[in-house]
């Protein structure tokens, strides 16, 4: 499984599924959960609250993760997980590191073989860089993810890129 880096928009990727750092409900909100559900149009809207009528009306609990169409994106495929949220109290890395793993799992579910991540917790939920790159990592490399060829971090600033580099030091991009 070859791993990319790369500062930019997530929802311009090219690829077979978008992880969503999404909040619970899965109907939106803001950071990279807005922009996703901005640029996918209300396709990945209605399918979010077929989710909830359905499987999920509780909403998605942290460190799990599941697939929708991803409406109006280039990818086929978004992956919703939602981050521990430190502030509330939310604090073990392991849950971090599940919403990673949870997330590769689904993609192999779905048959996507490029994912692009976002740094999941290290916006409002605040985990620092180094703890999101650090679980990360440990998700990358819990198992082999066969069907997976790439897996590409989409960060939105230099210092995120630069954890994440750390972490992951034979990537390229």
């Amino acid at each position: 499984m070859r791993i990319t880096l790369r500062t930019g928009d997530i929802t311009a990727e090219i690829c077979d599924a978008i992880v969503n750092a999404a909040n619970s409900s899965l109907l939106g909100g803001g950071g990279v959960d807005g922009a996703i559900h901005r640029a996918a149009g209300p396709e990945l809207l209605g399918a979010c609250r077929q989710v909830r009528a359905g499987q999920l009306p509780e909403g998605l609990p942290a460190g799990q993760a599941i697939a929708t169409p991803a409406g109006r994106l280039s990818a086929d495929w978004v992956i919703h997980t939602v981050g521990p949220n430190r502030h509330a109290g939310q604090t073990d890395p392991e849950v971090l590191v599940s919403c990673y793993a949870a997330s590769l799992s689904e993609a192999q579910r779905v048959g996507a073989a490029t994912v692009a991540f976002p740094a999941i917790g290290a916006g409002v939920y605040g985990w620092s860089a180094a703890e999101t790159a650090a679980a990360a990592g440990q998700a990358c490399n819990v198992q082999d993810w066969d069907g997976i060829d790439e897996v590409r971090f989409v960060l939105f600033s230099p210092d995120i890129h630069a954890a994440f580099a750390a972490v992951f030091s034979e990537a390229d991009g």
